[in-house]
């Protein structure tokens, strides 16, 4: 029926749906990809649990700052949520999609010290020593890179041994005497974590997998030659001997 005006209703309401049409694909669009993403982000989760990392959920950016209410925290985004980080994390599956789906935007720490290690260079070092090790057919575990600026390597630990007070704090690991011989090599074990993919840090920066973590862990041992070379290369080209080796992230320990 006309509304005295030549038009009909029918043709209006053809015209409304046709300007609506484009905001609808490009929300559900938007939606679709939101999904993908969360179900991707929760893959990735629990393929890092089924190789035995011990999991705890961490901060997650907020603009270029922190979600924790520390003010001015100088780790944003880098540092669990909860103080009790290493009797929380596990590998239990279950516990890791609740986390996941509880706190969405959260990222993921993994406590080293438990399964393994990890050896922490300089993004260009890293790199460098990758390139080393796979040419030389030596084996390589699990590798991520974190933002511009670091490279991990996850290793086996050196064991649980018997006695506890074999056992030293990873500052002394991440700090050694040789720091200066190996500028910008940190060493994580016991009582220490790295975030795992995949991770976003402020400035639209991120962690993610080099090489995934179905990757069987080696010792750090045959790691370590070629990652200290490496290392010790970056910081003769750069002049850089890493000043602020002994500051320490947030919470060290509980």
């Amino acid at each position: 029926m006309g509304d005295g005006n030549g038009r009909y209703r029918g043709t209006e309401s053809r015209l409304s749906w046709e300007n609506r049409l484009p905001q609808w694909l490009r929300r559900r669009s938007r939606e679709d990809a939101g999904d993908a993403a969360a179900r991707d982000r929760l893959d990735q989760l629990l393929a890092t649990a089924a190789a035995g990392l011990p999991l705890a959920p961490a901060a997650h950016p907020s603009g270029y700052s922190c979600s924790c209410e520390r003010i001015g925290c100088p780790t944003p985004a880098r540092h669990p949520v909860s103080f009790a980080w290493q009797t929380q994390s596990t590998h239990d599956p279950a516990a890791v999609e609740r986390w996941a789906e509880d706190q969405p935007e959260a990222n993921f720490i993994t406590a080293t010290g438990m399964v393994h290690d990890v050896l922490d260079v300089p993004l260009a070092a890293g790199r460098a020593a990758l390139e080393r090790l796979l040419a030389d057919g030596t084996d390589v575990g699990p590798v991520a890179e974190s933002g511009e600026e670091r490279m991990l390597f996850f290793t086996a630990t050196r064991g649980t041994p018997e006695d506890e007070d074999e056992w030293w704090p990873c500052e002394l690991d991440c700090h050694p005497e040789t720091m200066d011989e190996h500028p910008g090599l940190r060493w994580h074990s016991r009582g220490s974590y790295v975030l795992v993919p995949p991770s976003r840090l402020p400035g639209d920066l991120g962690v993610a997998w080099v090489r995934g973590p179905g990757h069987p862990l080696p010792d750090p041992l045959t790691l370590l030659e070629a990652l200290a070379d490496a290392c010790s290369r970056y910081a003769e080209e750069t002049g850089q001997h890493d000043p602020d080796h002994h500051s320490v992230a947030w919470p060290l320990s509980r």
